[in-house]
C-alpha cells in the first residue's frame, strides 16, 4: 500500500535517486540502487550499489554510517528500491537492516522480479519495522532508473534503445564520398557514453558490411558492451574490425538457422559467439538469458525497421542536426544496409498499411552542442 509522505521524506528520496545513478554502466544485470540513512533529521549514511558483486546500496550505507560513528537504531532509511530477501551475490539486505535496528524503511519502488516482488516489505514489517512505499514522482523517477532491470525480470528480454541521428529533411544517412557523420562532436560523445552504459549494442549486417565500425565505447576505462550483429547469412567478414578486436569486447554474431555451415564454423574458429534465432523476439530472448538487460540499437534503418515493426522498441534516442542532406539518387546508405532485406538478412514482410504508429507515453527534448535531442519513450515496465 502505498504512503503519504512527507516533503523531507521526498526530499531524502531524491537524494537516493542521485545515488543510486552512480551505479549506471557497472552493476548490470542488477539494479541501480542508493540509500540514504536519517536520524533526527540528519543524515548519518548514504550508499549505493557501486560494482556488480558489491555490496548492496543498504549495506553500504549502514557501513557509511558505522564510518561516521552513528547509530542507526530506531533511523530510518531511504532506499529506491524495495530490499532483497534473497541470497545472491551478497546476502540479504533485509538481514541487515533488521541487525541494524532500522526503525523505519521508505522505498520508492518495488521489485518486480520472481524471488523478490513484496519479499523483503513483508520481512521488515513482520521484525517490526514501519515500512512505506513512495507514490508520485519519486516513485516514478525510481521506476524509470531501473527499466532495464524492470524489463529483463518481467520478460527475460533485454530493454531495447534505438539511437537515430537525422537532418533537418529527415535522412539518416550521408551520401558516398560525404562525410559518415550528421550529429556534431558533443552528440558522438554522448553516444560512447550510452555505449559504456549498455549490456550490448547491435547493428545490421548492413552497416557492418557498408562501414566496418569498432562498436567500442571510447571512454577510458568504461566497461564494454557485447557487440551484436544481426547477420542471417554468417556474411560478417573475418578481416573485419569487430572481429579483430576480440580483446577490447565480445562479438556475438545471430544468424538464421539455416545459415551456411562453413561461414558459422568460421566466425566460432575467429572467436565470435554465433546465436542462431528464427526471429528477433527469440534472438531477445537469449540475449536475455546471457543476462543482458540493456540493448543499444545503432544501425541501420532496416534493422531499426525490423524491429519497429516487430513493436520491439522501448524508447528512442533521436539527434536532429542542423543541416540539409538532400536525396542522394541511387546512393547506398552508409547506416541501412540493404532495404529489401529485415535485420536477419532475409526480405521483410511487409503489411498492407504498414507499421503501426507508436506515440510516446512521456518524451523531453534537450540541446546538445549544435544538435536537438529527442529522448522518447514507448514503453514503461
Amino acid at each position: 500500500m502505498n504512503s503519504q509522505l512527507t516533503a523531507m521524506d521526498e526530499e531524502h528520496l531524491r537524494r537516493a535517486l542521485e545515488l543510486a545513478e552512480r551505479g549506471r554502466g557497472r552493476v548490470s544485470p542488477n539494479p541501480l540502487v542508493g540509500a540514504v540513512v536519517v536520524r533526527d533529521g540528519s543524515v548519518i549514511g548514504e550508499g549505493f550499489h557501486a560494482e556488480l558483486g558489491g555490496l548492496h546500496a543498504e549495506r553500504s550505507a549502514l557501513e557509511d554510517c558505522r564510518r561516521r560513528g552513528g547509530n542507526p537504531a530506531g533511523a530510518t532509511m531511504y532506499v529506491t528500491l524495495e530490499p532483497c530477501a534473497h541470497q545472491g551475490r551478497q546476502p540479504p539486505c533485509v538481514e541487515a537492516i533488521l541487525e541494524a535496528g532500522i526503525g523505519r524503511v521508505v522505498i520508492a519502488s518495488e521489485d518486480p522480479s520472481e524471488k523478490a516482488a513484496g519479499r523483503g516489505p513483508e520481512i521488515l514489517r513482520n521484525g517490526g519495522v514501519e515500512v512505506a512505499i513512495a507514490s508520485g514522482a519519486e516513485a516514478t523517477a525510481a521506476r524509470r532508473l531501473n527499466q532495464p532491470f524492470r524489463k529483463h525480470s518481467r520478460t527475460g528480454m533485454p530493454l531495447v534503445i534505438l539511437k537515430v541521428a537525422m537532418s533537418l529533411d529527415g535522412q539518416t544517412a550521408t551520401a558516398p564520398g560525404d562525410s559518415p557523420w550528421i550529429s556534431g562532436p558533443e552528440s558522438q560523445e554522448l553516444v560512447h557514453k550510452w555505449r559504456a552504459e549498455s549490456d550490448a549494442i547491435a547493428i545490421g549486417i548492413g552497416t557492418a558490411l557498408a562501414d566496418d565500425p569498432l562498436l567500442t565505447a571510447r571512454i577510458e576505462g568504461a566497461r564494454q558492451p557485447v557487440r551484436v550483429i544481426f547477420d542471417s547469412q554468417a556474411r560478417l567478414p573475418l578481416e573485419s574490425q569487430l572481429l579483430q578486436t576480440l580483446d577490447q569486447a565480445p562479438v556475438l554474431v545471430t544468424t538464421a538457422p539455416d545459415a551456411p555451415a562453413d561461414r558459422l564454423g568460421a566466425l566460432k574458429a575467429a572467436g565470435a559467439e554465433v546465436l542462431l534465432a528464427a526471429n528477433l523476439e527469440s534472438a531477445l530472448q537469449e540475449l536475455g538469458r546471457r543476462d543482458l538487460t540493456s540493448l543499444f540499437l545503432e544501425g541501420g534503418q532496416t534493422l531499426a525497421s525490423a524491429f519497429l515493426t516487430s513493436n520491439l522498441i522501448d524508447e528512442s534516442r533521436t539527434f536532429i542536426a542542423p543541416m540539409l542532406l538532400g536525396r542522394q539518387p541511387n546512393s547506398v546508405p552508409r547506416v541501412g544496409g540493404d532495404d529489401r532485406e529485415d535485420s536477419a538478412g532475409r526480405r521483410s514482410p511487409r503489411s498492407e498499411t504498414g507499421p503501426a504508429r507508436q506515440t510516446a507515453q512521456w518524451s523531453s527534448t534537450k540541446t546538445i552542442g549544435p544538435d536537438t535531442l529527442i529522448t522518447a519513450t514507448y514503453k514503461e515496465w
